[in-house]
C-alpha cells in the first residue's frame, strides 16, 4: 500500500521515478546490504548508496535504517518494497505482453 497517508503525492512521485530506482531499492531491501545489492546489480556500492539516498530524498521518506554493520527496512520501507515489487512485476508483464502482441 503505497504511501497510504498521501496517495495523490505518491502517484505524482511514481510518474517522475524511473524503474531503475525501484530495482535498486528492491535489490538492497532484499539483501539488507548495500554491498550485496550492488554486486547483484553490477554497480559500485557508493553509487548505489547515493541512488537510494536520492530516492529517499525524492519521496521524502526514510526507507532504510542504516548502521555500520546493519541495514533494515523502516515500516515505510516495508510498504514501499511491496509496492515496488508490484510495479516491477506489472512492468515486466506489460513488456512481455507487448512483445507477443507486436
Amino acid at each position: 500500500m503505497l504511501f497510504a497517508y498521501n496517495v495523490e503525492h505518491a502517484v505524482n512521485l511514481l510518474w517522475r521515478m524511473e524503474l531503475r530506482h525501484l530495482r535498486y531499492f528492491v535489490a538492497v531491501a532484499e539483501a539488507l546490504s548495500f554491498t550485496k545489492g550492488a554486486k547483484k546489480l553490477h554497480l559500485a556500492q557508493p553509487s548505489l548508496t547515493r541512488q537510494i539516498k536520492d530516492l529517499e530524498q525524492e519521496i521524502g521518506v526514510r526507507l532504510l535504517d542504516r548502521t555500520k554493520r546493519k541495514v533494515s527496512l523502516t515500516d515505510e520501507g516495508k510498504s514501499f518494497l511491496a509496492d515496488a515489487k508490484h510495479v516491477l512485476a506489472h512492468s515486466a508483464a506489460r513488456r512481455l505482453s507487448n512483445r507477443y502482441s507486436a
